[in-house]
């Protein structure tokens, strides 16, 4: 009897982390933007509407699926300007007001890989995916040493992000937190030293490189697919 109580209790475990991870894509996110995410109120205050109005965002599947498409080791990034600062401070979202996105996919991603990644990042930023300009390929790198606070992305020559573990020399004001909220749902977010930022492409009217700043977020993402 006990012998058939702990197969039992063996196979509903083994049913229930099945069913936790089924139908899930999970991986590493790292973004940046173009003001600090980790701030004091006034410093906040004195960017709001001119600083932020620019933001990478890059997600690196390393398990799962879309539209039942495997993305499993595939990059993807979401380059996105507007018209205003964006984010939110965790109570009232920033006036962005008009938006436009390029969207930037790994280039060793097949057809169908191809779209289904543009699925899945419209579904994932689809607040800052209503107007894509276009669609590129890029060889797509993103790794994240969430201990040390580094993160490394790059897509080819058009887009990068590099940051560093934020330290005491990082605390200007003594009143720092987390202002800005990651720009997508992510899981264990913590905010970094951005050391450069970077978008060299076309299409949105400009382009950019933000160095030494408090303004990007590890994570990583689990998402139902």
């Amino acid at each position: 009897m006990r012998t058939l109580s702990l197969l039992l209790t063996s196979l509903l475990l083994t049913v229930t982390a099945n069913s936790l991870f089924a139908g899930s894509i999970t991986g590493e996110y790292l973004e940046a933007r173009t003001c600090d995410v980790y701030t004091g109120p006034c410093f906040a205050n004195a960017e709001m509407s001119l600083a932020g109005k620019e933001a990478v965002m890059a997600w690196k599947v390393d398990k799962g699926s879309w539209n039942d498409v495997s993305l499993s080791g595939l990059g993807v990034a979401v380059i996105v300007k507007a018209e205003g600062t964006l984010g939110n401070d965790g109570v009232f979202p920033m006036k962005a007001g008009k938006m436009a996105a390029v969207i930037i996919v790994d280039e060793s991603a097949s057809a169908e890989q191809r779209e289904a990644l543009v699925a899945f990042v419209k579904d994932s930023a689809a607040e800052y995916t209503k107007n894509v300009i276009k669609v590129v390929s890029a060889p797509i790198t993103l790794q994240n040493d969430h201990l040390e606070g580094k993160g490394h992305f790059s897509a080819g020559k058009l887009a990068a992000i590099q940051t560093r573990k934020m330290g005491k020399k990082d605390c200007v004001c003594t009143n720092e937190m987390i202002y800005y909220q990651p720009l997508t749902k992510v899981e264990n977010f913590s905010p970094a030293y951005t050391l450069r930022q970077s978008y060299q492409g076309d299409g949105l009217n400009g382009k950019w490189t933000n160095n030494n700043t408090r303004s990007a977020f590890l994570a990583t993402f689990r998402v139902k697919s």
